[in-house]
């Protein structure tokens, strides 16, 4: 039978996920909900849903589902959470998730005090490009992992009316590079290189219409020795057809060769001493955001649910990503590189 899915959300990027659920042999969308009314009846109507809500209460009474999917901004998040655990019902969760670490904590433990499955929708590691990264890792195609580097060059971020026909919401955070769009990168660092030791970063604003930081450097230093550099500008651009396709561009050094990926989505390979690249051939779906990323992070979790396979986003190891989060921002503050271990846990 396939897992009955209800949405939270109707905004933006929420449109990927109706999106995805509704091409999923194994899920089936049942409801969704906005506080808008007219936006959740638009969108239930645009997916062919059958029930909409302005209430996500009312939609979990109702309708009874296997799975919630809450795609709305970070302060909703824990009151959200601590919805499906009083009515049993495993969930995925946006992010940033809970918009802190302390409130992602506290919302992790009502998860697990509860039993259900919670887990962070986060995408950009089911990419199929950095699925495919993994893969040449671990074949030993580069040899032993060096460093890894990412340029984020979206070029969305200029000007007053930066954001504001997509996310509005984005001008508005006091934490931003980091925060809204960063966090995706600490994530698939550890997905690629392992587990974050320490960090040093420095961070500043430089479009005065947004509140937040928007641009910056973190230097990672990585368990195994290796060594990573998310370089973020949001108002610089880089060469694409798309520029939110991977949203910039990625270096991975190793003992044998380089892994090169493109803001188009390509993947090269050089051989260490040689001049010349070689295409890295794989499937790159034209469908979807990000290469269909989101599709991929729900098959994942329809999995897990189906089958028990290992479930990567869960929210537990997810905290490890904000405390990393917390350790930039503190070494950014500080003027100085600080360990992972420095930021401890709040959850009582």
């Amino acid at each position: 039978m396939p897992v009955r899915v209800a949405v939270v959300g109707a905004g933006y990027f929420a449109w990927f996920h109706h999106d995805a659920w509704t091409r999923l042999p194994d899920a089936d969308l049942v409801g969704l909900c906005d506080r808008d009314g007219e936006k959740a009846a638009e969108t239930a109507k645009a997916f062919s849903v059958a029930r909409h809500f302005e209430n996500a209460e009312a939609l979990l009474e109702t309708l009874e589902p296997d799975l919630l999917d809450i795609v709305v901004p970070p302060e909703e998040h824990s009151f959200l959470i601590g919805l499906a655990a009083q009515y049993g019902v495993d969930t995925i969760c946006q992010k940033p998730f809970c918009g802190s670490l302390q409130a992602a904590e506290r919302a992790t433990k009502t998860a697990r005090d509860s039993g259900i499955m919670l887990a962070v929708h986060e995408n950009f590691r089911f990419q199929p490009w950095y699925r495919e990264i993994r893969r040449q890792l671990e074949a030993g195609v580069i040899g032993a992992p060096y460093q890894v580097s990412f340029r984020l060059r979206p070029g969305d971020g200029q000007g007053p009316d930066a954001y504001l026909a997509r996310q509005p919401y984005f001008q508005n955070m006091p934490r931003f590079l980091i925060h809204e769009t960063g966090i995706h990168f600490i994530d698939t660092f550890r997905y690629l290189m392992g587990e974050v030791e320490s960090v040093f970063a420095d961070l500043k604003r430089l479009n005065p219409a947004i509140a937040g930081e928007d641009c910056g450097i973190v230097q990672f230093r990585f368990r195994s020795g290796a060594n990573g550099l998310f370089d973020g500008n949001r108002l610089a651009d880089h060469a694409a057809e798309n520029r939110r396709l991977t949203m910039g561009e990625l270096w991975l050094d190793g003992s044998e060769g380089t892994l090169r990926l493109d803001g188009d989505g390509n993947l090269f390979l050089r051989r260490h001493g040689g001049n010349e690249e070689t295409c890295v051939n794989y499937n790159l779906p034209e469908t979807g955001f990000g290469g269909d990323c989101v599709l991929a992070m729900q098959q994942h979790v329809i999995s897990h649910l189906n089958e028990g396979t290992d479930l990567e986003t869960d929210a537990e190891g997810y905290l490890i990503n904000l405390r990393i989060e917390e350790a930039i921002y503190a070494s950014a503050e500080a003027g100085r590189r600080v360990d992972i271990g420095e930021i401890s846990w709040q959850t009582p």
